[in-house]
């Protein structure tokens, strides 16, 4: 068997209308800290989006969506995250601070391949 290291993961939620407290699930963010690595993958159902919020911001929503992967990939997309190692940036993602696009619950496993754990988790929690 091969090594399996510890990764943390939280789902990526839309609010769309925070007063109701509905949400649906549209990512996942994955952090493997032996490994060094963090990354994002987000899907966005717009029917759901539109169904609970005709007049939601589905561009922003896709955007905020975006940013979140953006800034995991590190570099120019991470604007002044650049710098950061894939804890800090991972930890920084996972603080609550939209109303519209909320991280959950941090929960953990164990994974030979976090790029894999990534696709793995967005397919069972999201599509």
């Amino acid at each position: 068997m091969s090594e399996r290291d510890v990764f943390e993961y939280a789902v990526l939620r839309v609010v769309p209308r925070v007063e109701r407290g509905e949400c649906f699930n549209a990512g996942v963010l994955v952090y493997c800290r032996a490994k060094s690595f963090v990354a994002a993958r987000t899907h966005l159902d717009e029917r759901k989006l539109e169904a609970l919020d005709p007049h939601a911001d589905v561009l922003g929503v896709r955007a905020a969506l975006r940013a979140v992967e953006g800034l995991c990939g590190g570099g120019e997309g991470a604007g002044q995250a650049a710098g950061d190692d894939a804890g800090r940036r991972f930890r920084w993602l996972i603080a609550p601070r939209s109303t519209v696009v909320q991280p959950g619950a941090v929960h953990s496993g164990l994974t030979a391949d976090p790029a894999a754990e990534v696709e793995r988790l967005l397919d069972l929690l999201v599509r």
